[in-house]
């Protein structure tokens, strides 16, 4: 990875796992709201989780890296699951995204440190 992957390595998975976090918790929000709000919320959550993954694939052609198409897989289960209303499931497939996403962070600090970048 040279030095301007890792720049954009780094930014695009710094936003892409607050993406993550924030769907994860405004999941554990919906699953608390009465029946008649749900639907409403569920497709707010589709929106997000479809962008995150929009995130996802800029972050492959800007920086590639084979933890991308991991997450992404994830976040495509996120959404079957999002699809087949079974919400309380989703924050396991962010979960399991984050932690590529988190990697693909790391590998790029570590780059980044070893140029004394940062």
């Amino acid at each position: 990875m040279d030095t301007q992957s890792a720049i954009l390595a780094f930014s695009q998975s710094e936003k892409i796992k607050a993406g993550l976090i924030w769907t994860s918790q405004t999941i554990e929000m919906v699953m608390g709201l009465p029946d008649q709000n749900k639907p409403g919320a569920e497709q707010i959550i589709t929106a997000l989780v479809s962008m995150v993954a929009n995130e996802i694939h800029l972050g492959m052609k800007i920086a590639p890296n084979e933890h991308w198409e991991a997450a992404l897989k994830h976040i495509n289960n996120a959404i079957v699951m999002l699809n087949s209303k079974v919400i309380h499931d989703v924050p396991f497939h962010l979960s399991k995204a984050l932690s590529h996403v988190t990697s693909i962070g790391q590998a790029a600090m570590t780059r980044l440190r070893e140029d004394d970048l940062v």
